[in-house]
C-alpha cells in the first residue's frame, strides 16, 4: 500500500491466521477536537494522520477500531476540504477502498441536522452509514451481527454530530496498548490456522508510520512479527522476528497491537490463533 506525504512505500503484507472473544462495557467515545460521540463496547484503538486525497492538499484522517462478542465496530473521520466533496462522492471513494455494500438497501436518516445514508454489506453481516457535517465527512461501521441486531441498533442509534456530553475524550495516542497486550500469556491454548474451523476476518489495520530518522538513513527492509491474536480481540505475545532500525520495528509493534480483527472460531467458540504480520518498507 502507498502512504502519501513521506518518500518511501509502506506495505503490509498480512500471513492468515485468527482468534477472537470480548467482555462488553458500553461507553460513549470522542476525540479531542472533534465534534462528534458514538457509543462502543470497549475502548477503541486509534490511528490520527494526515493523508493527501487529492489535489486539495492532505486531510486529516482519524480512524478508530472497537471489538466485542464478534461484532467490529469502526468510525472513520475525514477532513472535508474546499471546495467541499459531496456526500455522494465520498461514499464513492470509500466504496473502492472499502469491503461492498449493497448499493441496493440504500436508506436515509438525519442526525443532527445532518443527512446521511446507510447500506447493508453485500456478502457478511453488518451495516455502514456516512454522514457530511461542516468540515468533516463521518463513516460508521459495524461488521459480525446482522443489521437488526440490538448491538448494531445501540451503536448506530448512539451516533452523534454535535453532543459530546459525558463522553470519555481519546487523545491522539489511543487507548493504553500495553494495559491489552500483554508480552506473554499463556492461559490459554493458541491454535495454528490449520486447526481452526474458521479464520479471521481482518476488519482494520493501522499502517506504521516510517521515522524521520529511518528516512534520513533510507533504511528499507522488511520487519516480521509474531503474533497471537487472542480470542478477547486483542492482539497479544508480539514476537520480533525479523526487526528493523530508527524506531521502525516499535512502530511496527504499535501498528499491529491496533489491529480489529473478528476472531478465529472452533467448536463454536472464539479461540486464540498464531500468525505472522509482514511490514514491509521501500523506496519509490
Amino acid at each position: 500500500m502507498r502512504t502519501k506525504r513521506i518518500p518511501l512505500l509502506v506495505s503490509m503484507l498480512m500471513l492468515l491466521v485468527s482468534s477472537a472473544g470480548a467482555q462488553t462495557d458500553w461507553k460513549t467515545y470522542t476525540v479531542a477536537h472533534e465534534q462528534f460521540s458514538v457509543a462502543l463496547p470497549a475502548q477503541p484503538s486509534m490511528e490520527y494522520r494526515r493523508m493527501n486525497a487529492d489535489a486539495r492538499g492532505a486531510r486529516l484522517e482519524i480512524s478508530l477500531g472497537s471489538f466485542a462478542d464478534g461484532v467490529v465496530y469502526l468510525v472513520h473521520v475525514f477532513e472535508n476540504l474546499s471546495p467541499r466533496q459531496s456526500l455522494d462522492s465520498f461514499i464513492k471513494d470509500r466504496a473502492v477502498s472499502a469491503r461492498p455494500w449493497n448499493r441496493k438497501t440504500q436508506d436515509k436518516r438525519t442526525v443532527d441536522g445532518a443527512t446521511g445514508k446507510t447500506f447493508s454489506f453485500e456478502r457478511i453481516d453488518g451495516a455502514v452509514q456516512f454522514f457530511s457535517k461542516g468540515d468533516r465527512l463521518y463513516q460508521f461501521v459495524a461488521i459480525g451481527a446482522p443489521e437488526n441486531d440490538a448491538r448494531l441498533e445501540k451503536f448506530f442509534s448512539s451516533i452523534s454530530l454535535v453532543d459530546k456530553k459525558d463522553s470519555v475524550e481519546i487523545s491522539h495516542i489511543g487507548p493504553a496498548e500495553s494495559d491489552r497486550t500483554s508480552s506473554s500469556d499463556t492461559s490459554e491454548q493458541v491454535y495454528t490456522r490449520q486447526e481452526v474451523d474458521k479464520n479471521f476476518q481482518l476488519i482494520l489495520n493501522f499502517h506504521p508510520e516510517y521515522t524521520e530518522a529511518a528516512r534520513q538513513q533510507r533504511v528499507t527492509g522488511t520487519i516480521v512479527l509474531q503474533c497471537t491474536l487472542a480470542a478477547d480481540g486483542n492482539v497479544k505475545n508480539i514476537r520480533v522476528l525479523s526487526g528493523l532500525p530508527h524506531g521502525l520495528t516499535e512502530n511496527a509493534i504499535r501498528s499491529a497491537r491496533k489491529l480489529r480483527f473478528i476472531p478465529a472460531m472452533k467448536n463454536g467458540k472464539y479461540v486464540s490463533v498464531s500468525t505472522q504480520f509482514v511490514f514491509k518498507f521501500d523506496l519509490f
